[in-house]
């Protein structure tokens, strides 16, 4: 059979494309903004990561600009030999006090930092136990790992226990992984119970903060801040590419964790290190989240608004958590990709999110929001949301 036979299967994709509803790849021709402009549009954007608004704020720009001057546009090796600045050393110091941890190490992407610090914590021996709901790296993270993987149902304490009372403790090492808020719905962990868990079968509990940094707690320092259990979280892993507004990502923990993954983690070793630019803009967005604290609660203000002026309109909410991601159910693929290319004429930017992404049946529009919306867009992006889910209520998959 050729190996590329399978490359002529997608169907779904063909047919999205005939019938004018892809809704995939849009270019964006602007800054990433609360509104921006796509293929020549002008666009009011609910589905980006850029929480705190900084993607665009003069000060982070001007940052990665002078990094650029200065080191040049790019480290040419790894972090382990010659990739290492003095600003990756700067930034991780920083982040470390920041998250009350004793060291940071950071990573190229978000995705290679779920690879870089699973597949190296975990070996053949251990046992992962992972939210069915977790996000794709995590996933591959454990596969790279060779350890046992157990998946428990999304946020159900009662499977989790289940399941963590069939590993004997004597002979592997067992490691709770959950995000802290999950990326599709944008409900957050039952971290209290996992810690309690993690405690009672001598577990490790590594959170996912890709989602939580910047959002959750009094100085959006993540979940474990917003639960008051930050002294009882082992391992945060977090990314710059969403509220930190740049790219790369991050392993929280103690030094000795820290220095373990340095010294053995393949994705850590042999990747390129982050280049000068986004070091600087990750550092300049840190800055900024440290010093204006009230784009953290600005953010919430605008989550509740948007909650606030969907649950009035009548629109199924299912999320009551208060993050920034907001999923509104059209439950059918087609039904969700209409919506969007709706939504996308009509100035409206949202996410689809289809099977097998989210089991049949479940497809939602994910829309998420930034601290420096307006009342006024918000209110615009409703009215739309409100006449294109009416239009679109009796189309079948």
């Amino acid at each position: 059979m050729d190996l590329f036979k399978k490359c002529s299967t997608l169907e779904n994709v063909k047919n999205a494309k005939e019938l004018g509803i892809y809704p995939y790849f849009h270019q964006l021709n602007s800054k990433q903004a609360p509104e921006v402009v796509m293929e020549g549009k002008d666009m009011i954007m609910i589905g980006s990561n850029n929480y705190l608004g900084l993607t665009s704020h003069p000060e982070v720009i001007e940052a990665g600009i002078k990094a650029l001057e200065q080191f040049g546009s790019g480290c040419s090796g790894s972090r382990f030999l010659n990739g290492t600045l003095t600003s990756h050393v700067e930034l991780e110091q920083e982040l470390a006090k920041f998250l009350c941890k004793e060291d940071v190490v950071t990573f190229s992407t978000g995705f290679q930092s779920n690879l870089a610090i699973i597949s190296a914590i975990a070996g053949r021996t251990d046992y992962i136990l992972c939210d069915k709901e977790n996000h794709a790296s995590i996933y591959d993270g454990c596969r790279l790992s060779f350890a046992k993987m157990l998946r428990y149902n999304h946020s159900d304490m009662e499977d989790l226990e289940r399941q963590l009372k069939t590993i004997d403790t004597t002979k592997s090492g067992i490691l709770i992984v959950t995000d802290g808020v999950f990326s599709m719905g944008g409900d957050i962990c039952k971290l209290p119970e996992i810690v309690a868990l993690a405690k009672k079968y001598g577990a490790r509990v590594m959170v996912d903060d890709a989602h939580s940094l910047g959002v959750l707690g009094e100085h959006g320092r993540g979940t474990a801040e917003y639960f008051g259990l930050e002294n009882e979280v082992d391992i945060y892993m977090g990314t710059f590419s969403k509220s930190l507004a740049s790219l790369g990502g991050y392993l929280a923990s103690t030094k000795e964790v820290c220095d373990y993954i340095r010294h053995v983690s393949r994705p850590f070793i042999f990747s390129a290190s982050i280049t000068p630019a986004s070091v600087a803009c990750a550092r300049k967005a840190l800055e900024i989240l440290i010093r204006e604290p009230e784009r953290v609660k600005n953010l919430r203000k605008v989550r509740d608004y948007m909650c606030n002026g969907l649950i009035k309109e009548g629109i199924d909410i299912i999320n009551i958590d208060p993050t920034p991601i907001i999923p509104i159910y059209t439950y059918q693929n087609n039904r969700t990709f209409i919506a969007c290319q709706k939504l996308f004429e009509r100035g409206v930017y949202v996410n689809p999110v289809v099977s097998p992404a989210v089991p049949v049946g479940q497809s939602l529009l994910r829309t998420s929001y930034t601290a420096t919306h307006t009342e006024e867009q918000l209110d615009r992006a409703l009215k739309q949301i409100k006449e294109v889910l009416e239009e679109i209520k009796d189309i079948d998959n």
